[in-house]
């Protein structure tokens, strides 16, 4: 059970999410910044940002450079426990097992073990 600014900082500080294992990141908690993670391999732009409750982007990706999808962070807290849900939108069905997978595997799994961790 990771405190709500401990799950925010995952998604928004580039030298915690290369902790995790996005390689070199570049991110911003700020509206209309452009970010990038796995060294530009997914890159894209902040649409919408709630501080702590709130991280809509467009996103591109290397495996399909020209569809542009939409990832929703949303997070609450309640009775000392962090919910993050995550939408991804727009996402093509020849990528769609792989990103599924890489959800779990290479992104909010990693966050996990390294809030767990800490």
């Amino acid at each position: 059970m990771a405190p709500q600014e401990s799950v925010w900082d995952a998604l928004v500080n580039p030298k915690t999410i290369e902790r995790w294992g996005a390689g070199k990141a570049k991110m911003s908690e700020k509206n209309g910044e452009k970010f990038s993670l796995w060294n530009g391999q997914v890159h894209g732009t902040n649409l919408e940002v709630i501080l702590m409750k709130k991280l809509m982007q467009e996103w591109y990706s290397s495996d399909d450079p020209k569809r542009s999808t939409k990832v929703i962070f949303t997070l609450s807290h309640k009775d000392g426990c962090t919910t993050l849900y995550l939408k991804h939108e727009n996402v093509g069905p020849k990528n769609f097992e792989s990103i599924n997978k890489g959800w779990d595997e290479y992104y909010l799994g990693e966050i996990k073990k390294l809030l767990e961790n800490n």
